[in-house]
């Protein structure tokens, strides 16, 4: 405790000899012999001249200058923990001489067969070694490891354009393998991929495939299992899974077998087998959802009737909640025998439905048709 009170006054001491320097001279900024070494997080509204840092003593500002040695540490986003060496500049700021990282390693395996670059800018959610990463195709989480390859990037900070070439990990996430700078607004051309031509089917420097998200997919490939509860932000054709290590985006397209998952209302709990398609999503193979196990009940199929309505957000794998016209009817699912124009249901998706009434007096759902 004596010893960073010594430091703070070291520091404040140092401020006041500049600003008697300033007012006698005007001097320019120079860098002098190191004060102190900090420890802290990165804050947001760090730049490539300007360190925010949260120390136990406080927050702090560092200049980053042309001078400073980021050879041990190139990531200076939020929440990255970081060691900074400072001197004192004549411009009353402190400046950075060496910024050194803190990193743990990753036991996760990557796969060689997915490589793909693409380009984007990070995003304001990126913490620590997750970077959310905005591409044309939409948003990536693309993980840090120790191992990454940053000898094309100066300083890795928010809102900044760069070339990530990635493989996807065991984990079930793409994990970055190289970075570089990229040219401001290179993400608005060429697809988002790094060297793609602007057209389905180009192929990148990486010599992967572009194409649209749920376009095609792969068939004969490897899947990997991930179980989670499906997020607000669940699309028809995009489905948004919160797992244990993050949240995940996977792609529905024509060749997902979603008989056992229908229903994506948020809180569903559902396992996807899944793999990387060429577009660089991941695409569900299958989708089972948790249904209730049941008795066969005796349905009566001499009336049937149709209704139409909009999927309420409490619809289970076993029971379809229907807004209609005429209040919220429920409808039991396990005697469907054919859903029209869709794979999936989500919250507010407009169907319609031919049912019948059951001995347990139930509704019972026959054929669903959306729209």
């Amino acid at each position: 405790m004596r010893r960073h009170t010594h430091r703070k006054r070291y520091i404040l001491a140092c401020f006041a000899a500049v600003t008697v320097m300033l007012a006698g001279n005007g001097a320019k900024a120079q860098a002098a012999e190191i004060l102190a070494t900090v420890h802290g997080t990165v804050q947001t509204g760090t730049n490539t001249g300007l360190l925010k840092l949260v120390t136990k003593e406080g927050n702090m500002e560092i200049k980053i200058d042309a001078g400073t040695d980021t050879s041990a540490c190139k990531i200076l986003l939020p929440d990255q923990k970081v060691s900074v060496s400072v001197s004192c500049g004549t411009d009353g700021y402190l400046h950075a001489v060496k910024i050194s990282g803190e990193s743990q390693e990753s036991a996760v395996t990557l796969d060689v067969s997915t490589n793909v670059t693409v380009t984007g800018t990070i995003g304001e959610k990126t913490k620590g070694n997750l970077l959310y990463f905005n591409t044309p195709q939409g948003e990536m989480q693309i993980k840090l490891d120790t191992t990454t390859n940053m000898n094309g990037c100066s300083l890795l900070i928010a809102d900044k354009t760069y070339n990530i070439t990635c493989m996807r990990g065991s984990d079930a996430y793409f994990h970055a393998v190289s970075i570089s700078d990229a040219a401001e607004g290179a993400v608005n051309g060429a697809g988002g991929m790094a060297g793609a031509a602007n057209t389905a089917g180009g192929t990148n420097q990486a010599g992967a495939t572009q194409l649209t998200p749920g376009a095609t997919q792969q068939t004969n490939v490897a899947t990997i299992s991930v179980t989670g509860t499906v997020a607000d932000s669940t699309k028809e054709n995009l489905l948004y899974l919160s797992t244990n290590g993050g949240e995940m985006q996977i792609v529905i397209d024509a060749g997902t077998d979603a008989r056992n998952g229908m229903v994506l209302t948020p809180g569903r709990k559902l396992t996807v087998a899944c793999y990387r398609g060429t577009d660089a999503y991941m695409h569900a193979a299958s989708i089972a959802g948790v249904k209730d196990s049941a008795a066969t009940v005796e349905l009566d199929t001499s009336s049937p009737a149709t209704v139409t309505g909009t999927v309420g957000e409490k619809s289970t794998e076993s029971l379809l909640y229907l807004s209609t016209s005429g209040g919220e009817m429920q409808l039991k699912l396990d005697a469907v025998r054919s859903v029209n124009n869709c794979k999936v249901f989500v919250k507010g998706k407009k169907l319609t439905v031919a049912y019948v009434w059951g001995k347990d007096l139930y509704l019972h759902a026959l054929d669903i048709t959306a729209y």
